[in-house]
């Protein structure tokens, strides 16, 4: 049942402001016609050397930006600017309950709250903990079941050493997705999944599914998001071990072989995850996403040698011959000239797309991630048309992207699976 969204803010307001019941709060995705500042925000109090603080931590498109307001004016303020800004959903918990509010199109409030357990979030005493350096919060812990099965850990569920960026890697990506789920719920460009219609996610290039995994288990188990996931994967090997853990761990997972040009599945996908497809195999990826008309596209490209290989036989124009002349430049210029390519395509099919980083450079080097969201239909003139048509006649470039959209771009394929 709704409320006036003022009095319930407010009651979220009292448990915001008490360090002693706080345990966290998010706030996150949009109120209807209105765009907070932030993405994301998290909260919590923690005890520094300057005395109880509350820490907010506020997530943009790319990174998150910490502040510690100390408890009692300060505090304040910052807990009543957070509320000012139009964020569509709060979740607080407190030592005994969760608290979740939703604001719905009308600006009214749903809140619907449940009785928790306090575990892991309070001391051998009952009290809050609010220790400043305790280890990060991870999506999936470490002993969490999927990753025993992927071998990721040992038998007492630590995290194997050589196993450790792996984890981030996947961690990182969880981040992401779960992010960019939310987001497109919440603005309506992605269905809210039902346990009679589950969203429908593909992993492309899955190899041993360690994402494909991770991510079913996170959204379904974690955020309670009913999910089927498809794995494709060209290596008959690789759908055999993955059918196997999938019948272990029990869940609602299938892996096909294929390579990402010719799977064929019996429904189109939601969602279409690609990490690492080598070179051309990312341009296959997104334009099996465009052919799908996928509501939402995650895809970390790899080695890009189709451009690089264009750029070495192709003359440079003018004044860029600076950018080529050496190869290790030209070798990162065409990394840059791909993906920014790629990006302008999937807005001509119609896409919102980011280009951002998923996980720390020292971890891998190739992170970057293209996350494109479907908001209409494919665009045929224009700004971003003629944006794309200068850049490759400048430098004389076929992106192996167009080719393969060649027909989607002058005629929209209709709805329907591979």
């Amino acid at each position: 049942m709704s409320e006036p969204l003022l009095r319930a803010l407010n009651r979220m307001r009292d448990h915001l402001l008490d360090p002693d019941t706080l345990v966290k709060a998010v706030a996150s995705g949009r109120q209807r016609g209105q765009q907070p500042r932030w993405k994301r925000v998290e909260l919590r109090y923690v005890d520094l050397k300057a005395g109880l603080h509350l820490q907010v931590t506020a997530y943009d498109a790319t990174q998150a930006h910490t502040s510690n307001h100390p408890a009692g004016d300060e505090a304040r303020t910052a807990v009543d600017d957070l509320l000012d800004q139009p964020f569509g959903n709060w979740h607080v918990e407190t030592t005994t309950q969760s608290h979740q509010l939703r604001v719905t199109k009308k600006l009214e409030a749903v809140v619907h709250t449940t009785d928790r357990d306090p575990t892991g979030s309070t001391t051998a005493d009952g009290a809050v903990d609010r220790s400043h350096d305790k280890a990060k919060r991870r999506l999936l812990p470490e002993d969490d079941p999927v990753f025993r099965a992927l071998g990721l850990t040992d038998a007492q569920g630590r995290m194997k050493p050589s196993r450790q960026a792996k984890y981030r890697q996947v961690e990182e990506f969880l981040r992401l997705l779960d992010a960019s789920i939310t987001e497109a719920i919440d603005k309506g460009h992605l269905r809210r999944p039902t346990p009679e219609e589950p969203l429908r996610i593909v992993d492309l290039g899955c190899g041993n599914a360690y994402l494909t995994f991770s991510a079913q288990r996170y959204l379904a188990h974690v955020r309670g998001l009913p999910v089927h996931l498809v794995g494709v994967d060209v290596k008959e090997q690789s759908r055999e071990h993955n059918s196997a853990v999938a019948r272990d761990l029990g869940v609602d997972a299938e892996f096909v072989v294929g390579t990402i040009a010719g799977a064929r599945l019996e429904q189109p996908p939601e969602v279409v995850l690609a990490l690492h497809a080598c070179d051309t195999a990312t341009d296959e990826a997104l334009a099996r996403a465009v052919e799908w008309q996928a509501q939402l596209v995650l895809a970390a490209p790899c080695c890009h040698h189709d451009i690089a290989a264009q750029l070495r036989k192709a003359p440079t124009p003018a004044p860029y011959a600076l950018l080529t002349r050496h190869g290790i430049l030209r070798e990162r210029f065409a990394d840059t000239l791909t993906d920014a390519l790629r990006a302008s395509l999937m807005r001509l099919q119609g896409y919102r797309v980011d280009v951002v980083q998923f996980v720390e450079s020292e971890h891998t080097p190739r992170n970057t991630m293209l996350r494109a969201v479907r908001t209409g239909g494919p665009v045929t003139g224009g700004g971003v048309r003629r944006e794309y048509d200068d850049l490759v006649g400048a430098w004389s470039l076929r992106p192996r992207l167009a080719q393969l959209l060649e027909q989607p771009l002058a005629q929209p394929l209709e709805g329907g699976g591979a």
